[in-house]
């Protein structure tokens, strides 16, 4: 009965890997086509389907770039980068629209948290599950040949302090992913105020494509204001309406 099953469920599968594919190269046509908006609204509808990929917002970035929409092509190729943080295209990518913004082609933030984005969450998990086989490796040969185990000391410690701080990256990037969210600016001009009020006092104005990192979010009756800082540590706030938070999931609409 469940082979059955499975053999019906198989068709169903494919059926929905080759509807992917097809609104894909759909996708790419527009792009071709140079009809770019609509492009950007197929990969877009690709994401919603649940078909994230580094292509896809590759993909995305560009057709938002040659829309003219420099804030969500920076957002794109974020996400891009996210799933495959070496990728050198999208490196690249990024750099070049950075220096349009800002002028430096680094990314904002700390180096630490730059540093951390060099490994996905999954790349950083194996290497701690790694360094902890090291380790257990290490000890259980030391408990089975005590002869060795003077002699092994000094790689058992150093397998322990290699554990230890492999972990505590890996601890570092889960928060850095989860809990440090990062807003792309993707209106031509926003205005950030000292608080969430329209009348409250102009702290500066960020252009289309400013990245920011998000510390609050508060709603009034009619309106949803995100706290933020800018890369020179300005802080205030502005309307979530105009900005694009990446999350994994939000970025996608």
């Amino acid at each position: 009965m469940k082979l059955i099953v499975l053999l019906l469920l198989c068709p169903i599968v494919w059926v929905r890997g080759a509807d992917l594919a097809a609104a894909f190269d759909a996708a790419n046509k527009m792009y071709e086509q140079g009809k770019f908006q609509e492009a950007a609204a197929d990969y877009q509808t690709l994401l919603r389907a649940g078909a994230a990929s580094p292509v896809i917002y590759f993909n995305l970035g560009n057709a938002w770039y040659k829309a003219g929409q420099l804030g969500r092509a920076i957002a794109a190729y974020r996400e891009a980068q996210r799933l495959a943080p070496r990728d050198p295209n999208v490196r690249f990518n990024l750099q070049f629209l950075r220096k349009q913004v800002t002028g430096s082609e680094q990314q904002p933030g700390g180096f630490g948290q730059q540093w951390l984005e060099n490994l996905t969450v999954n790349e950083w998990t194996i290497a701690a599950i790694g360094a902890y086989w090291i380790l257990f490796i290490l000890l259980a040969l030391s408990e089975i040949r005590a002869s060795l185990r003077a002699a092994m000391r000094i790689w058992t410690s150093t397998a322990a302090v290699l554990f230890v701080a492999v972990g505590s990256l890996l601890v570092a990037a889960i928060y850095y992913e989860q809990r440090m969210n990062t807003a792309v600016v993707v209106v031509p001009n926003t205005v950030v105020r000292r608080g969430p009020l329209d009348e409250s006092k102009v702290v500066c104005q960020l252009r289309d494509g400013s990245e920011l990192q998000v510390l609050d979010e508060r709603k009034t009756e009619n309106q949803s204001w995100l706290m933020v800082q800018d890369a020179a540590r300005r802080t205030g706030w502005l309307k979530r309406q105009e900005v694009v938070v990446l999350n994994g999931k939000e970025s996608r609409s």
